[in-house]
Parts: structure tokens; C-alpha cells; sequence
């Protein structure tokens, strides 16, 4: 008599595991195009040393919430940093990072609030139009003469307001110490500094706001190894464009996925 019940269960069992297959073989599809997004955008990272967010961020909130894109990659990003660790620690210009921190704070917290009252259509329409805007920067001739310290209110606020908000606060960043024209060494070395600092206070508001839920995690250890991967190979690429060609590449896939995310808006 238990050889049936026997049987009936472990067809039960197998129905269960069949349908959990087709269901993982359904999702495939769904998965390749973030996995995709994100070695691509670390390869670009790991060959020019920058826009791993700008390519990540608005590619993949076409199918995810920012609430979960922008934390991801802003993790990612600073893992990514964080294991480089701070080359030519002795070239960082404090006196150009100390005055960015309080603005760059307030600029976290207004953000975390404007992700929880903000409708998402709304936060999309926005990074849409903040890519395309900074793509059309960066191909525009725009000759930068030096700036006084005093811009560090507006840039402080702003980097750590889109950082937090769209996770692409670094343009804010690069242009400040364009402007406050550092030597080569100097310049990677601050920013490096900076981008660990701002970078600490995203990471601790998200946690702050409960955005590392098990379902965040379950996204980060997944796409741990594929930003990894990306950078490990992006590394190992030396191409031939130069650095300008390069940024305008990059610029015109923003221009792509900045209207995309208008479209979609």
C-alpha cells in the first residue's frame, strides 16, 4: 500500500523540478541582456578606466527598477574601486575633496528621499534626460578655464544628488578637477579618493533605506563575477582608438539608451 503513495510522490517530484527547469530555461532570455549589459560596461570600464554606471545604469533600468539598478551598480563600482585600491595615495589634493564632502552628503540625503517619493516613470524621464544631456557634453568642443574653490558647493551637492540618484555622479566630479586643472597624477589620484568617499555614504543611505534586501543580495553574488569577468578581459585590451575617440563612442550608445529611456518614460 505505500508503493503507490511511494510512486505518486516522486512523480509529484518530478513535475516540481520539471516546471522549476522550464521556468529557468523560460527566464533565460530575460537574464542574458542585464548579463550582457553588465560585462559590456565593465569591459569598457576595465579598457578605459570609466563609465561602468553611465553604459550600466540606463541600459538596465529598460527592464529593472532604479531602485535596484542604481544600488547595484553603485556597489559594483566601488568593490571595482576598492580592490584597484588608491594608487599614488601620496598625489590625492585634500584640500580639493574636504571642501565636496558636507554638499556632497546633503546631496545623499535629499536623493534617498526623492527615490522613495518620486514615481519611477518620473526617475526614468529624468535619467533619460540626464544621459542625453551629459552625452552631448562630452561631444561638444568645450574648452574649461579654471574655476575657484567655490564651485565645490554645487558640484558636492549635485555628485552626491545624481550619484545617489541615477548612480553617474562621477561626471559632476571629473569636471570640478577638470576645472581646478590638477596635473594627470593628481587628477586620478583625487578622484579615486573622492569617488571611495561619495561612494561610502551611497552605500551606507541605501542600507540605511533598507535597499539590501535578499533579493538585492541574490543580484549582487550574480552579478559579482560577471562585472569581474568584464573587467578582468577589458583589462587585458589595448585598442587602438585614443582616449577622445573612445569617450565619443561611449557618448553616442548614451545618446542610444538616453532615448530609449524617454521612449520608455
Amino acid at each position: 500500500m505505500k508503493r503507490p503513495k511511494m510512486i505518486t510522490k516522486f512523480r509529484a517530484t518530478l513535475m516540481l523540478e520539471a516546471t522549476s527547469l522550464e521556468g529557468l530555461v523560460a527566464a533565460i532570455p530575460s537574464l542574458l541582456f542585464p548579463a550582457s549589459v553588465l560585462f559590456f560596461a565593465y569591459l569598457v570600464r576595465g579598457v578605459a578606466g570609466f563609465g561602468s554606471a553611465l553604459i550600466a545604469v540606463p541600459l538596465l533600468a529598460l527592464t529593472l527598477p532604479l531602485t535596484i539598478v542604481v544600488p547595484l551598480v553603485v556597489f559594483l563600482d566601488y568593490l571595482g574601486s576598492a580592490s584597484q585600491g588608491l594608487s599614488n595615495h601620496e598625489c590625492i589634493q585634500w584640500n580639493e575633496i574636504l571642501p565636496l564632502l558636507p554638499f556632497s552628503l546633503i546631496g545623499v540625503a535629499i536623493s534617498l528621499y526623492v527615490m522613495d517619493s518620486v514615481k519611477p516613470e518620473m526617475l526614468s524621464l529624468a535619467l533619460g534626460g540626464f544621459v542625453m544631456i551629459f552625452a552631448v557634453y562630452q561631444l561638444l568642443p568645450v574648452n574649461l578655464g579654471k574655476a575657484s574653490r567655490k564651485i565645490s558647493v554645487p558640484t558636492g551637492f549635485f555628485g552626491g544628488f545624481v550619484g545617489t540618484l541615477f548612480g553617474t555622479g562621477g561626471p559632476f566630479y571629473v569636471i570640478y578637477l577638470n576645472l581646478r586643472h590638477l596635473d594627470k597624477s593628481s587628477f586620478r589620484a583625487t578622484f579615486a579618493a573622492i569617488f571611495l568617499i561619495d561612494g561610502a555614504m551611497r552605500l551606507g543611505g541605501y542600507a540605511i533605506k533598507g535597499f539590501y534586501t535578499l533579493e538585492m543580495l541574490g543580484y549582487m553574488a550574480s552579478a559579482v563575477p560577471i562585472a569581474g569577468l568584464g573587467l578582468f578581459f577589458g583589462g587585458k585590451i589595448h585598442t587602438a582608438l585614443g582616449r577622445d575617440a573612445f569617450v565619443r563612442l561611449i557618448s553616442v550608445l548614451l545618446l542610444g539608451s538616453g532615448t530609449a529611456l524617454l521612449m520608455k518614460a
